[in-house]
């Protein structure tokens, strides 16, 4: 398809008068500010540096005259002071050679060129006044040296008629001082003044310009819009239907400018947004929809292979007992309604449904789902919103189930654990499916199991409480040996974080590791009484029952020397 770039070559005409403009206000701004330069340069290479000499001069001149009375006085007072007289003496000769090197730094600073041609005259009576003002320094230097001469010769009548001469040269050069700072003055005032009325100028041409290129710009840009704005609406009203979630939106195509080539390309990847969408609709129901988009549809995310991850088993009790009662239907219901709920509780805390087992769910964590050091602590979080769910799920039984009383009970066991598994795609060629293998998968399926046997709700390999972290209460409840396994593993229950558990809670776990203690030591009658007391706490306690029952059986048939408290589980 041929595309004619009109809107382009318009817009590219405007930008080439904006930049012309723009190029005629920036040479006037480079001109001006040159010009402004040479007159900041005038007053900081004449002005101020003149200015400090003329100061300086001043300053040395008053010094050197001071120094030159004092001198003078010394020597006319009746019993001068030697150490004085030679003090006086050498101020005068100090102040006199700064005199003379100030004075020549001012004759090279004069004699610079003259950044402008306008300023050359006032620099000429300045250099004029320095002339005339030299030749009357040199007389009263010599006139003073003269005084001096006279006053040490013993000659005070003719020094005191030469200081008269002296002080009348010094009312002239005083006179013409006056003058020479004046000129400066003038110099830095005019140089310090062209500045502010440059820029103002500048200012008005360029708001000129600027004004004219902004009424030209909106003139063509009135036309351009005109073309544009009705497609470009087209455009944003379809985007925001698209992050609306809307995907059945289709733009109609009115030109074959960029706007229209636009236009098709967006009704293009809504068209690949909807296919995908519909995909991710359809399968998503099937898999855990990160799975869809992680492993599926981004081939090579997540490879297969060996990683430390946390598997949980959860199994529903009690569900048999109720789906006596009803109807295919509304068992079908029911189930999707626990699930849901069990499915939403593992996927807030970023678990990965594996898969649905009759009423249990299987689910995992780990990397790319959940960051490598949280995914246990992800899983007990899970854990415990699964137990909420449940109750959630009790409430809702006489909807689901249109049974109004003598509703049988219902619970959930959970067994979490944690190692290493293999994680991928297994299954045959043509049927496979993204999951987990390994021995800590069928471990936290026998602590699932165990359950029931404890009495307990959730139970944890010693692997996933260690990597769970402190932010929950365990306590550890048995040494064991699934089916199956050679090596003990220790058990612990998930009873809930540290500032939800109660004090009655804390304290049956304090006795309870006491009691477990005692057991392992054989040291019968303590631990029976610290069982014993976990009960006072709490009548219905799982664990305790189940010991007090085994410190019966171990009375009556004593282990082995070697025992170490290990029980070895029968069933899987």
């Amino acid at each position: 398809m041929t595309v004619r770039f009109s809107i382009a070559k318009k817009i590219f005409g405007l930008a080439v008068l904006l930049l012309s403009l723009n190029i005629i206000v920036a040479g006037l701004f480079l001109y001006h500010i040159t010009v402004l330069q040479k007159e900041m340069q005038t007053i900081a290479s004449r002005g101020i540096p003149l200015t400090k000499a003329l100061e300086n001069l001043d300053k040395y001149a008053l010094r050197r005259q001071l120094a030159f009375e004092r001198w003078y006085h010394a020597l006319t007072s009746g019993d001068p002071n030697t150490g004085r007289t030679q003090e006086d003496r050498i101020n005068y000769e100090t102040y006199s050679e700064k005199l003379t090197t100030e004075y020549a730094a001012v004759q090279k600073l004069i004699n610079l060129p003259v950044p402008q041609e306008r300023h050359q005259e006032q620099v000429n009576e300045i250099r004029t006044l320095l002339n005339q003002i030299d030749p009357v320094f040199t007389i009263i230097s010599s006139r003073q040296r003269e005084v001096i001469d006279l006053q040490l010769a013993g000659q005070p009548q003719r020094a005191g008629d030469l200081l008269a001469v002296i002080k009348e040269l010094q009312v002239t050069v005083q006179q013409q001082w006056t003058q020479l700072q004046d000129r400066i003055a003038a110099l830095t005032r005019q140089a310090s003044e062209e500045g502010p009325k440059r820029e103002l100028w500048v200012k008005r041409v360029a708001f000129i310009i600027t004004l004219s290129a902004m009424l030209l710009g909106l003139l063509l840009a009135a036309f351009i819009t005109r073309r544009l704005v009705k497609p470009i609406h087209s455009l944003v009203a379809g985007l925001d239907h698209v992050e609306k979630g809307n995907l059945e939106v289709e733009l109609p195509v009115v030109s074959k400018d960029e706007i229209g080539v636009l236009t098709q390309t967006f009704n293009f990847f809504i068209r690949e947004l909807r296919s995908k969408e519909q995909i991710k609709q359809t399968f998503g129901k099937y898999i855990d929809p990160r799975i869809l988009d992680q492993v599926i549809l981004q081939p090579g995310v997540a490879d297969s292979g060996r990683r430390v991850m946390t598997v949980s088993f959860a199994d529903l009790v009690g569900f048999t007992g109720i789906s006596e009662h009803l109807t295919p239907s509304r068992m079908v219901n029911l189930l999707n309604r626990h699930f849901s709920l069990q499915a939403q509780a593992v996927q807030q805390n970023l678990g990965v449904i594996d898969k649905f087992i009759g009423d249990a769910l299987m689910a995992f964590w780990g990397p790319p789902f959940s960051a490598e050091e949280n995914h246990a602590r992800l899983a007990c979080q899970a854990a415990l919103a699964q137990l909420q769910a449940l109750a959630a799920l009790r409430d809702e039984l006489p909807e689901l189930t249109g049974l109004r009383k003598d509703l049988p009970p219902i619970d959930l066991r959970i067994g979490i654990s944690t190692g290493e598994v293999i994680v991928g795609n297994i299954g045959a060629e043509n049927a496979r499916s993204y999951t987990v293998i390994g021995d800590t998968v069928n471990l936290g399926q026998r602590l699932e199991q165990a359950n029931r046997i404890y009495g307990t709700e959730i139970l944890l390999s010693e692997a996933a409480s260690l990597a769970a972290g402190t932010d929950f209460v365990t306590r550890e409840i048995d040494l064991l040996v699934p089916k199956g396994k050679m090596e003990p593993i220790r058990v612990f229950e998930l009873l809930g974080l540290q500032d939800t558990v109660s004090q009655t809670t804390l304290e049956i776990c304090q006795r309870f590791a006491l009691a477990l203690a005692a057991y392992r030591s054989r040291q019968w009658d303590q631990a029976e009484v610290l069982f014993h007391s976990c009960l006072d706490l709490s009548p219905h306690d799982g664990p305790s029952r189940l010991f007090l029952e085994r410190i019966r059986h171990l009375r009556a048939q004593p282990p082995e020397e070697h025992w170490q408290g290990i029980w070895f589980l029968e069933t899987k």
